[in-house]
């Protein structure tokens, strides 16, 4: 089938780990086409084939077979995976997936993929490593926090408070618990200092690389925006200027408050929390420090402080950040302390 727009032949690819299912009609006869095609031949099939709209469902190796059609001259469109689940009809199947892509791929939707650089994806792997590494060092402390429970030592919440009691609380099992227990548990903690280190290595890389790139530079002058959520802002988002303005963006992370509406009434609920669930994190964990830790905090956030509570005025601040970091990185613009647009100055 050709594409109004793009009058290119429109295929829609289901993409796996071997086995690639594909759907396209042909243009002179209208014959339904489906195709399967192993990962070794993908790339010698669309390479001798005339210049097509290829759409695939953004998920695991769908940015690599993008920027590969891409080099042989084909247009690629990604697209979430709600987009495509809207025209599956019937039994779950390759041949049906791709169906669904297919006609997907022909709808103009809101909702866009934008094709990550080997660079970005670089960033964001160093990011799900270190998320990786820090999920297992808290669930080690917590197995060392519950043996000991088990003994009748119990300690205050926080990575400080235990490594500082750790040592003595070992040193009290001494004379009663045996030493095969003892043992294992020095070998714990000797697994969570080895985590420690490389995921301060991680971070350390993270910053060295923030320095050479003005992108990264730009956004941690924002307060609460330090180098791994400027970092994987980046790298997750890409080109800003895909957004047409703050709000778009931050509904895109989810920071965007969702609406409910019926009968010409709209109700503002929270936030959506649809979007990159990652990066929405770092940006409201930056903003908790913004509204409870700072010095000089923002005039926004001294106004509704005294009609909200703080959780409310967090998501605020979230939302705000977002709006700033979306305009710093689509304009190339450094960041100014109270800034007020041009519309609202006297």
């Amino acid at each position: 089938m050709m594409n109004a727009n793009t009058n290119l032949t429109v295929v829609g690819i289901d993409i796996a780990k071997n086995v690639f299912q594909l759907h396209w009609i042909d243009q002179s006869t209208g014959e339904v086409i489906r195709k399967q095609l192993t990962r070794a031949k993908m790339l010698q099939f669309f390479a001798n084939r005339e210049k097509c709209l290829i759409g695939m469902e953004a998920c695991g190796g769908s940015h690599y077979w993008a920027r590969e059609l891409m080099k042989l001259g084909h247009k690629v469109k990604l697209m979430p995976r709600q987009d495509v689940k809207a025209f599956n009809r019937g039994n779950k199947s390759d041949v049906r997936d791709a169906e669904a892509i297919w006609l997907a791929t022909q709808v103009n939707s809101p909702h866009k993929v934008a094709v990550k650089t080997e660079e970005q994806q670089a960033i964001l792997t160093v990011h799900r490593i270190r998320e990786l590494k820090v999920k297992q060092r808290t669930a080690e402390i917590n197995q060392i926090r519950g043996i000991l429970m088990e003994f009748g030592l119990v300690t205050a919440r926080g990575h400080k408070a235990i490594r500082q009691w750790l040592p003595h609380a070992l040193e009290s099992l001494q004379e009663r618990v045996p030493r095969i227990a003892l043992k294992a548990l020095s070998q714990l903690w000797s697994d969570v200092q080895q985590l420690d280190q490389q995921i301060k290595e991680l971070e350390d890389n993270l910053k060295s690389w923030a320095k050479a790139q003005p992108d990264y530079q730009r956004l941690m002058k924002i307060p609460g925006v330090a180098t791994l959520t400027a970092t994987a802002t980046v790298a997750t988002v890409g080109n800003a200027k895909a957004f047409k303005n703050g709000r778009q963006f931050a509904a895109f992370l989810g920071i965007a408050p969702r609406h409910k509406g019926s009968g010409g009434k709209i109700e503002v609920l929270g936030m959506s929390k649809r979007g990159d669930s990652y990066v929405r994190k770092l940006i409201i964990h930056g903003a908790r420090s913004v509204v409870t830790l700072s010095k000089e905090p923002p005039k926004m956030v001294m106004r509704l402080k005294k009609d909200h509570c703080t959780n409310k005025v967090i998501g605020a601040m979230a939302n705000k950040m977002a709006r700033i970091m979306w305009a710093l990185m689509a304009y190339e613009a450094c960041y100014v302390k109270d800034y007020v647009p041009v519309e609202y100055r006297k």
